[in-house]
């Protein structure tokens, strides 16, 4: 049993819980890990300061302490910015990136302000058929990240009906691979990558998913984002999508 795999019980009347993800199979044996990254996106706006000057000062605190991120600059503001950190330890949030707005350590970032309902929590997930599965939930979604040719990044929460959930398995997975060939197709292009976060439990707004959206331009996230509303499971099942925050990249801290 690998490290950190929930233990089953077989007690009478109760359900068995097993908290892995799980892959496709590697030589006839399923993969299974009880690693994720989890991700935390911050919108943040500076009303009274300077918002690039704070948020460069952001990214060299970032880049002393080593915190992997990405600093933006806020598309649709003009004095504000936005911050993305990642952590196999969700801890880190509280004890490393917390810090950083605080007067004693951050300084002048102590007077940004977290935008209401604009703050993202998720982690990373499978779907049960991915090849290599380590790699699907540590290592994509960092490279998508800090890749110097994708300066566009898209971030949104969304929630999903209920009836949704109560699809046979064979419907749900009909409608999520109509889904995912859309977006595996502008990912070929090149036109769009996409970041999948699980956020049941752990959203403010009782969002289900975080998705980031990262691209060489903004044009063709957009256009995904359009494309995937004629889906069906777009069209029927989403309860909510948005709000939308549109960065382009301003820092990259590999860590």
């Amino acid at each position: 049993m690998l490290a950190g795999m929930s233990d089953t019980h077989t007690r009478p009347g109760l359900p068995e819980i097993d908290t892995t993800e799980r892959g496709g199979k590697r030589d006839g044996i399923e993969q299974r890990s009880d690693r994720r990254l989890f991700f935390q996106v911050l919108v943040l706006d500076a009303p009274d300061c300077d918002g690039d000057a704070l948020a460069a000062l952001l990214a060299a605190r970032l880049a002393e302490r080593r915190i992997p991120s990405v600093v933006y600059a806020d598309a649709a503001s003009p004095s504000g910015f936005g911050l993305a950190t990642w952590s196999e330890d969700p801890a880190d949030f509280v004890t490393k990136v917390r810090p950083l707005f605080s007067r004693s350590v951050g300084g002048a970032l102590a007077s940004a302000r977290v935008r209401d309902g604009w703050q993202m929590l998720g982690r990373t997930y499978s779907q049960g058929h991915e090849p290599e599965l380590e790699f699907a939930l540590l290592e994509r979604p960092v490279r998508n990240l800090l890749n110097p040719a994708l300066p566009w990044h898209v971030w949104y929460p969304l929630r999903r009906t209920g009836p949704f959930s109560r699809l046979e398995p064979h419907d749900q997975s009909v409608i999520l691979r109509e889904h995912a060939s859309l977006g595996m197709a502008y990912g070929q292009a090149g036109l769009a990558h996409d970041i999948r976060l699980a956020c049941h439990g752990i959203d403010a707004g009782d969002n289900e998913f975080v998705i980031g959206l990262v691209g060489p331009a903004l044009h063709p996230l957009s256009h995904l984002v359009q494309a995937m509303r004629k889906t069906r499971q777009t069209a029927e099942f989403v309860a909510k999508m948005g709000p939308f925050f549109v960065g382009h990249v301003t820092a990259r801290v590999p860590g």
